[in-house]
């Protein structure tokens, strides 16, 4: 037992600090892999973080005697080792070679990726081993050693945001680095290890982090890496925030052209322009703009102008305005109001101020309304109604030709946005959407069976008649109309394709003949979908065809995944890169990361652990119960994240909101545990998990659509306010049981913790592609059913 001296002396403020960089530098992470390579990684560094927690518990295990008689030392020796390889860590893993898109095919790929795996986990690593120690030292003080880790941890995954407004990514690495090393200075001051002036030397190397590197090296299969490959082209400026770092480039020599789609008969082509990068993909033009209407007739030539043939549309409604494109298009079409909504307040500050004059005032003149706003968000929340609703084409080709975006939640393109975006038409209104080509069809597929599917919701009974698609050599567009399409509007649209060398895709009384004449594939893939998607045999259609296109909801929002496990034996019978075509990219990526994590948890956690001599309590109980609270724990906290990317519109936002959230109050939940004895507290705490998990499972559904219009602000504060209930009771089951076992079997502590950091490894990556597959529901219910067992066990 400790003393109350001893425990007046437990670290809490180097143990608040070290969670808050580790937290803060898990989510700053997933920024800068959003940079230099794709959304997706954000699961892998969730799950490196909690690699390094786990294998943390096993070298603690195996060393725990020799560790704690060096108490002081081995802490602070942790966290300073922490802030030297967080930001080392980074910049080696920058150099290594590793390309996601040669993973099938080149045997050292999956060597790389094991090489960035373990180089990152090893920051983790550093900083579990600190807290590991602590919460050894102080076992009879496991509720406030394990709640100032928490809280740290909540605070830090909320202060990197903040700093993300204000801070290049870069010099956000440099600042969580020397909050590392002040988390070892503090360490050795709270130790009282003399002399205490020593403390001041732990921040001697946060000297260095301003002359560090400052550049980013992004991935060579980035549109930017290759736009600047072009002799001539420059960047002109850069953006930073937490919704993406915007690259402003110019390109003299052989100047930008963004006009997706172009038409092959068109006979002018675009003005000037800049191009802007959202992280190096997701290319968006400001066009130089001089008041001259005849500048923007090549506007008149994509497959995005159908809807201004069909109609005379006054009103427009642009969501996702980027450099203004659509608006151009608009304009030149003669509406008289055009809303432009757009996400990034960056992106409309350098059309608006940095580049006003070469953008000719766009975003000023006054038949525009620009609106800062997430586009689901804004539409839900409005009582506008608009002629014309379109969805700009604002993503990379190349990103999606390469299924890089398969993992990225897109709550635009569900049955649920459908409705909503249709409730906001005015009659014989009509939404319009752009999509690249991709060969085979499967996003034209998709997003024409989800709109179908949102029709019949609606009580629509032939929903055909009130959807027309079409496509050209590089993009498609759909068409959903807010009423029948006339005779008159079919023959306008025939006629559209005929002088630009489009081809109909669907419309009402379309035959096959018409379906293949200008772009001429080896079969009408695009009719022949579309025609199936509409009848009897919808539900077989999609059933054999070699890509997912079941329509999305809100429960399963992965629009890009289209990868069907069936397919398999095809792509490796075609071997090599002709199987290249069917292969989803980032959706590869998750299930090495699941296998590496895996396997990693077995070599690193458990193998080592199973080799230590156990006491006074099964080892199968222990394994059980702390697996199934770190599975539970991170399966709820995985689905909050995926499902508030719904509320609050951006996955770096929801992230830290919920990480931030769970952690704060999981914490304050930890903190009261220790006035409950274990017997009684873990099934209270569970009771409470399973009420309120079964709850949010069936509420939060109707509650976010009825709270969409929020300012997002208040939407944060909701947030916390939604998760605490749940949270507060999620911390309780692990200090309890912890400190049960550290008075039965005090040796099987490290054992514990190492156990629920191999569950939770393989839980944050596990967690998604259930979701992919089953919906957030499903892992909702897994994860209640996994506390319930830990409480039928924790009883025992």
């Amino acid at each position: 037992m400790i003393s109350a001296t001893e425990t007046a002396r437990i670290p809490r403020l180097a143990i608040l600090l070290t969670s808050a960089a580790a937290l803060g530098y898990e989510v700053l992470l997933m920024r800068l892999f959003s940079i230099i390579q794709w959304h997706h990684f954000a699961y892998m560094v969730i799950s490196l973080a909690l690699l390094g927690y786990g294998a943390a518990g096993t070298f603690l295990t195996l060393a725990r005697g020799f560790l704690l008689g060096r108490f002081p030392l081995a802490f602070t020796g942790s966290l300073l080792l922490f802030g030297l390889s967080a930001v080392g860590g980074f910049l080696l893993a920058q150099e290594l070679p590793f390309n996601p898109e040669e993973l099938p095919w080149d045997p050292q790929q999956p060597l790389y990726l094991l090489a960035l795996y373990l180089l990152l986990a090893l920051p983790f690593f550093c900083a579990a081993s600190a807290i590991a120690l602590a919460l050894a030292r102080f076992g009879e003080a496991v509720p406030r050693v394990y709640a100032a880790d928490l809280l740290g941890a909540g605070l830090g995954s909320l202060g990197i945001i903040a700093l993300l407004f204000l801070a290049h990514p870069m010099t956000a690495l440099s600042l969580v680095g020397l909050l590392a090393l002040a988390a070892a200075a503090a360490g050795w001051w709270e130790s009282g290890m003399r002399p205490r002036s020593i403390a001041l030397a732990f921040l001697l190397p946060g000297l260095l982090l301003p002359l560090l590197p400052r550049e980013l090296i992004l991935s060579p299969y980035k549109a930017l890496s290759q736009a600047l490959l072009v002799e001539g082209t420059r960047v002109l400026a850069e953006r930073s925030s937490p919704l993406g770092l915007l690259t402003v480039v110019e390109s003299p020599h052989i100047p930008f052209r963004h006009a997706p789609g172009l038409a092959l008969a068109a006979g002018s082509e675009p003005p000037p322009q800049l191009g802007v990068f959202t992280d190096g993909e997701g290319m968006t033009a400001i066009t130089r703009y001089s008041g001259e209407r005849a500048a923007l007739a090549y506007l008149d030539q994509l497959t995005s102008a159908l809807p201004y043939h069909l109609a005379r549309p006054q009103t427009v409604l642009i969501l996702g305005a980027g450099g203004g494109a659509e608006v151009l298009q608009a304009l030149y079409h003669d509406a008289e109001k055009v809303d432009a909504v757009e996400l990034n307040p960056q992106l409309v500050r350098l059309v608006r101020e940095d580049y006003a004059d070469f953008a000719g005032g766009l975003y000023a003149l006054a038949q525009v309304r620009v609106h800062v706003a997430e586009a689901r968000g804004f539409v839900a929340g409005s009582t506008e109604h608009w002629d014309l609703i379109q969805l700009a084409l604002l993503d990379s080709f190349a990103a999606t030709s390469a299924g890089l975006y398969a993992l990225a939640e897109s709550y635009l393109y569900t049955i649920e946005a459908f409705a909503d975006y249709l409730d906001r038409l005015a009659p014989d209104g009509m939404l319009a959407i752009t999509r690249w080509v991709r060969l085979p069809p499967r996003d034209a597929l998709r997003l024409f069976v989800t709109a179908a599917a949102a029709l019949e919701r609606r009580g629509v009974v032939e929903a055909g008649r009130q959807l027309v698609l079409i496509r050209g050599w590089q993009t498609s567009t759909l068409l959903v109309k807010n009423g029948v399409f006339t005779a008159s509007e079919i023959e306008a649209l025939r006629a559209f394709c005929r002088e630009r060398a489009f081809d109909p895709a669907w419309y009402p009384g379309m035959s096959e003949t018409e379906a293949n004449r200008h772009n001429i594939l080896d079969r009408p893939w695009f009719f022949e979908g579309a025609r199936a998607l509409l009848g009897a045999e919808r539900e077989a259609f999609i059933g054999r065809y070699k890509f997912d296109i079941a329509p999305t909801t809100d429960d399963r929002p992965y629009f890009f995944q289209f990868f069907k496990w069936q397919a398999l034996p095809e792509i490796l019978a075609l071997g090599g890169r002709r199987g290249m075509p069917l292969l989803e990219w980032g959706y590869l990526v998750l299930v090495a990361t699941l296998v590496q994590a895996v396997l990693a948890s077995l070599l690193l956690i458990l193998l080592p652990l199973r080799l230590t001599a156990g006491q006074g309590i099964g080892r199968g109980r222990v394994v059980i119960y702390f697996a199934a609270i770190g599975l539970g724990f991170m399966f709820l906290e995985m689905a909050f994240i995926q499902r508030f990317i719904q509320f609050l519109h951006h996955p770096l936002y929801a992230a830290a909101v919920v990480l931030t959230a769970f952690l704060l109050f999981a914490g304050l939940g930890s903190a009261c545990s220790g006035r409950l004895p274990a017997g009684k507290g873990i099934p209270l705490a569970v009771g409470g998990i399973l009420a309120l998990g079964f709850l949010y499972l069936f509420a939060l559904g109707p509650l976010f659509a009825a709270l969409a219009g929020l300012p997002v602000a208040l939407k944060v504060v909701l947030s916390l306010a939604l998760i605490a209930p749940l949270a507060f009771c999620m911390g309780m089951p692990f200090p309890l049981a912890l400190t049960r076992l550290g008075t039965a079997a005090p040796s099987l502590m490290p054992w514990a913790y190492g156990v629920n950091g191999c569950s939770s490894v393989i839980a944050a990556v596990l967690a998604p592609l259930l979701a992919i597959h089953f919906g957030f529901g499903l892992v909702v219910l897994t994860a209640l059913g996994l506390y319930a067992l830990a409480a039928t066990i924790g009883r025992a």
